[in-house]
């Protein structure tokens, strides 16, 4: 009794074969209970899962495979569910984000030394999002997003309080006097209330809304809370559909265009979404060839207004969002500035997904007319102080401080500032601009979300909750403020910015575009002469990730892995 043979899938270039090797191959799998018809030459599909109890807003995640597995069976498939890194944004120091191409790197060997047909990404805490994406794309084979979903709304003392927006806020007020510590510690139970991530609008919403705008998922995948039982029915249905996209080919690069991704920065913009997006799809594009650009998103998105009335921008959460007809609700809405052709994986295009798309509730999802911020798109920034750009999220700054020129405190890292930030004797007023190095890629090492840095205390106490701060560091989705990020080139690889001392003037000017330090061309020559890099990791992943990591505008990939290699075969392992 031999397999059948399917010459096109790549599945049965492992279990379709007579003799020793496949011998090999069905055998070994046949220990787990598995019939030999399973290995007909039916779609074999990887369930690529970041299950961890080390990921807390992932911790659903087993149970999620299992609903994709009845859709795989059900759709006549094959599936084989396998792990890969976990990344959670909650635990993992320095930060995930260092972490991010090595879990895509696990993503893309996983899948090509596999025998696997089309492969459905089980991803939820930032960082999952992207390095699945990441990895699956330099593969090429049929592919499905299936986001974890946000946790049920927090709630203390009867009042709506949303992950990371609130602990700002909350952290602030304790910093400032107004809140007690057994306050501060009472509301972190209030807060998370269930499995899922973060029920702000903050990096993994943001994220999974990028992957249904991209196309990458059925639609609703957005927004339905971990713990609803739709999440699980959309986990079903999407394990029957990636048995279809097996049969029809229908490969990621069909999906993921340019169009794609314009579709993306327009809706990122809608949203309200986050900073981090801007690296993570810049990374996306760089694995399949599609020509995306830091310009670009300016050039396309900065102009569109924010919709959506959610934290860190508005008032609402993710739950709310759901009910009031999610990411559908608000493409419909900006549809006159989508493409909407472009193809999704369910195989409909964008347009006939959101073309009936219902609004529910017009105080969380506005109306383009009524929008909850004009022109909030990610506004790229260009001078002396950032060449290669920067990035900065409107819709979550002060309106009074998007044009500012003021003296800089300067903190030459992390330790710095926070060894100084709440010293009483700090020069620092309502007109100061913080000054932030050594956070970008290199120099963090990894760009931790430290951007939004913490306000003195004696400001704080003076009601005084926003000052303009620079650096090349990332914040967090759901962080808030007028917060200038990503400078490129960062101060570890000898940026400007590296340069900027005590007292220096600089200028911030969001509509204008510019970021300029009032120092002339001579004077930053002589610093430059005088400075000296930061040392390197000397091993481990560490090092290799310094040594090859691209700079913040560029999408910060490691340089080898710009560009796919395929999903070729390679040779039998015995």
């Amino acid at each position: 009794m031999s397999a059948a043979r399917k010459p096109g899938r790549r599945s049965q270039q492992w279990f379709g074969r007579d003799g020793k090797q496949g011998f090999y191959y069905r055998s070994w799998l046949k220990g787990l209970g598995l019939p030999h018809e399973m290995f007909d030459g039916r779609p074999v599909i990887g369930i690529c899962n970041t299950w961890s109890e080390l990921t807390p807003c992932n911790s659903s995640f087993r149970e999620l495979a299992e609903h994709v597995k009845r859709g795989v069976y059900e759709a006549g498939g094959f599936p084989l569910e396998f792990p890969v890194m976990s990344l959670g944004e909650t635990q993992m120091r320095p930060t995930a984000m260092l972490f991010r191409n090595l879990a895509s790197m696990d993503v893309e060997e996983s899948i090509r030394a596999n025998p696997i047909d089309g492969v459905v990404l089980l991803m939820g805490c930032d960082k999952t999002t992207p390095a699945l994406l990441m990895g699956a794309a330099s593969v090429d084979l049929p592919a499905i997003g299936v986001s974890g979903g946000p946790s049920l709304s927090g709630n203390w003392r009867g009042r709506p309080v949303g992950s990371g927006t609130g602990v700002i806020e909350m952290s602030e007020m304790v910093r400032a006097g107004t809140l007690s510590q057994e306050e501060f510690t009472e509301a972190e139970a209030c807060m998370q209330r269930s499995k899922g991530s973060c029920m702000t609008m903050g990096t993994a919403s943001t994220m999974a809304s990028m992957v249904e705008a991209l196309g990458m998922s059925l639609p609703e995948n957005a927004a339905i809370p971990a713990v609803d039982a739709r999440r699980f029915r959309l986990a079903h249905l999407s394990g029957r559909r990636i048995v279809e996209m097996v049969r029809e080919d229908l490969r990621m690069s069909k999906v993921l265009t340019r169009q794609a991704f314009a579709n993306a920065i327009r809706a990122n913009a809608a949203i309200g979404g986050s900073t981090n997006a801007v690296i993570h799809l810049l990374a996306i594009a760089g694995r399949l060839g599609v020509e995306l650009t830091l310009d670009d998103w300016d050039e396309i998105g900065s102009r569109l207004p924010c919709l959506v009335n959610l934290k860190p921008s508005g008032e609402y959460l993710m739950e709310d969002f759901y009910y009031a007809g999610g990411l559908p609700a608000v493409l419909r809405e900006i549809s006159q500035h989508l493409d909407l052709d472009a193809m999704t994986v369910n195989g409909r295009t964008l347009g006939e997904n959101t073309a009936d798309a219902p609004c529910w509730n017009r105080d969380v999802i506005r109306p383009l007319d009524q929008p909850l911020r004009p022109e909030a798109g990610i506004a790229v920034l260009r001078g002396n102080l950032a060449p290669d750009g920067a990035v900065v999220k409107p819709s979550a700054a002060s309106p009074h401080l998007l044009r500012h020129r003021g003296r800089a405190v300067v903190f030459e890292d992390i330790k710095d500032l926070k060894a100084r930030i709440d010293d009483e004797t700090l020069d620092i007023d309502e007109n100061s601009i913080m000054v932030l190095k050594h956070c970008g890629p290199r120099g963090y090492p990894g760009m931790a979300e430290v951007g939004n840095m913490p306000l003195p205390p004696k400001l704080l106490r003076r009601g005084i909750t926003d000052l303009v701060r620079i650096s090349d560091a990332r914040m967090s989705g759901t962080a808030y403020g007028t917060v200038v990020l990503h400078v490129s080139p960062e101060a570890a690889a000898g940026g400007p910015l590296a340069l900027v001392r005590e007292g220096d003037m600089i200028e911030l000017d969001v509509p204008g575009r510019r970021l300029h330090l009032d120092v002339s061309d001579e004077e930053l020559a002589r610093r430059r002469a005088e400075w000296t890099p930061p040392p390197a990791p000397a091993r481990g992943w560490s090092k290799l990730y310094v040594d090859h990591v691209q700079q913040a505008h560029l999408g910060a990939d490691l340089d080898f892995l710009v560009g796919g290699s395929g999903d070729d075969v390679a040779g039998d392992s015995h």
